[in-house]
């Protein structure tokens, strides 16, 4: 208990200290720009207490969540079949290194033209501009296996299914989650700029709006709430890697004490 309250602690003070600034810094601010936290925070807790969690939160949320589901998905079964083929790697690495090129924003328009506004352009946004840092970094891992491992795999005549499942993904799942990590992130600004440019409902929609409108208090709101969506979104994840890898973590420290 003692070190969870300390690890709380380290984790929440200069948040809070932030915040505390923040509050008594803007209490008599006249600023079109820059109102007091004080009418943010109730503008916060006005839209998003209420209604619009339901009609734009949760919406957003979940085109996110199937959004990087997804292309993690892809990225890890891609990266495993070009990672385990050389003839395959060195034939669409051209083709990644092309794409990957492509800044994800610029993904819009031509999702706009196959799929029209709607959930699934969100989706295939977030999907073909999110993929790479997963697929290159789980290539990498796959790569990375110790010949020796390799070669002992054989030598035991694994199955297919049984080197994938228990050697190759154990072995590279520190680089896979590492571009899990970096996904991640990609996917919460893919979906925040393609409800902006191409929505009528969410998180980027109602910002895009509110800045458009000059409804200031609105904007830092819909602000506040991509920031607190971002970090939920990485906590959860950060649990998630803590238990997958235990096991590396463990074996990390038992290396480094010998």
């Amino acid at each position: 208990m003692k070190k969870l309250l300390r690890d709380v602690s380290i984790m929440l003070w200069l948040p809070v200290l932030i915040l505390l600034a923040w509050w008594f810094g803007s209490a008599n601010s006249t600023s079109v720009y820059a109102p007091p936290l004080r009418v943010i925070m109730q503008t916060f807790a006005h839209d998003w207490l209420g209604e619009r969690f339901v009609s734009d939160a949760l919406p957003s949320i979940g085109k996110f969540a199937v959004g990087f589901v997804l292309a993690g998905i892809v990225g890890v079964v891609l990266g495993l079949l070009i990672g385990m083929s050389k003839w395959l790697g060195a034939a669409l690495d051209p083709l990644i290194q092309f794409f990957r090129a492509i800044p994800p924003p610029a993904i819009l328009p031509v999702a706009l033209l196959i799929f029209g506004i709607g959930t699934t352009m969100n989706i295939s946004v977030i999907v073909a501009g999110a993929v790479w840092p997963t697929l290159l970094n789980t290539i990498e891992g796959v790569r990375g296996l110790d010949p020796q491992v390799s070669d002992m795999t054989r030598s035991y005549r694994l199955s297919y299914s049984q080197r994938v499942f228990r050697v190759l993904l154990p072995a590279a799942a520190p680089q896979i989650f590492a571009g899990l990590r970096v996904t991640l992130q990609l996917s919460i600004i893919l979906i925040v700029v393609s409800e902006m440019f191409a929505s009528t409902a969410g998180i980027g929609f109602y910002v895009l709006n509110s800045q458009q409108m000059f409804a200031v208090p609105e904007t830092w709101a819909g602000t506040i709430v991509l920031g607190l969506l971002g970090y939920i979104a990485t906590a959860v994840f950060v649990l998630v890697e803590r238990r997958v890898l235990s096991w590396h973590r463990g074996l990390f420290n038992a290396t480094e004490k010998v």
